[in-house]
């Protein structure tokens, strides 16, 4: 046998990664919703004309992509599960985890993303009935709970995530949004477990951090994309240490914090 032909046969797919590359577009298209079960193993065989063991091969594929869950016995099957942003940040956080990325090092990556989200947001032309009602909501319930220090602390995270997941940009929104969960998994564990809330038990902290989301939702209301942009940015250059969140920030991240 030449080497060509050896190359060849190395680069043609195995037939179970082409039985898994058609069962995955049929979860990513629609075609199969979020907890239905694939197809029985006798009708995949028929379908597809290959051996049982290829079939198992390719549920296991799927498996460790983390879109199907296989049962087995008698009643099994394979359980659809199809992608969603909470999947993208817990996978995004194994992989900081393994780096020992720190908290520091997350954050300032929000301090460099999320003010083009920001900007997004304030050129949005239908900014009036998308993003700022929501922001607008959060503004008023975090005035609201100004006096209960663990309400406000969640209002605060929601405040950011409602931006970033209403930007305009839905790759901005996947990405940036991924990072705003992985924060405030931490957050919820580190600054809102603790008795004090951290500097979050200071009034003034947190009326300072209201005036900055107001300042935020004038920039995008106004349409002003450099506005917004500086004021996100302004708004995350108090916070990256101690002094904002009351925990230190210099330790690694947990992925299994979003499971929490």
């Amino acid at each position: 046998m030449s080497e060509g032909t050896k190359k060849r046969r190395l680069r043609q797919p195995r037939v179970a990664e082409i039985v898994a590359s058609s069962l995955r577009s049929r979860i990513l298209s629609g075609a199969l919703a979020d907890g239905d079960l694939l197809p029985k193993q006798e009708e995949l065989l028929a379908e597809f004309g290959v051996s049982p063991p290829c079939i198992r091969e390719a549920f296991r594929i799927l498996e460790t992509e983390g879109l199907v869950t296989v049962i087995r016995g008698n009643i099994g099957g394979a359980v659809v599960h199809v992608p969603h942003p909470g999947t993208a940040a817990y996978m995004l956080g194994l992989v900081l985890e393994a780096r020992a990325v720190s908290l520091y090092d997350l954050l300032n990556g929000m301090r460099l993303l999320e003010p083009a989200c920001a900007a997004e947001a304030a050129l949005r032309p239908d900014r009036e009935t998308t993003v700022l009602p929501r922001l607008r909501a959060n503004i008023e319930a975090s005035m609201a709970a100004i006096d209960d220090p663990k309400a406000f602390i969640g209002l605060a995270r929601d405040f950011h995530t409602e931006l970033v997941s209403n930007c305009g940009n839905q790759t901005m929104s996947l990405v940036v949004g991924a990072l705003e969960r992985l924060w405030s998994a931490q957050v919820e564990v580190l600054a809102i477990d603790r008795s004090e809330h951290g500097s979050f038990s200071d009034r003034a902290v947190r009326m300072s951090l209201q005036r900055e989301h107001e300042r935020i939702y004038r920039a995008i209301e106004e349409g002003d994309a450099p506005s917004a942009e500086r004021a996100i940015r302004e708004h995350f250059s108090g916070g990256v240490g101690e002094r904002r969140h009351g925990f230190d920030t210099g330790v690694t991240i947990k992925a299994d914090m979003l499971r929490a």
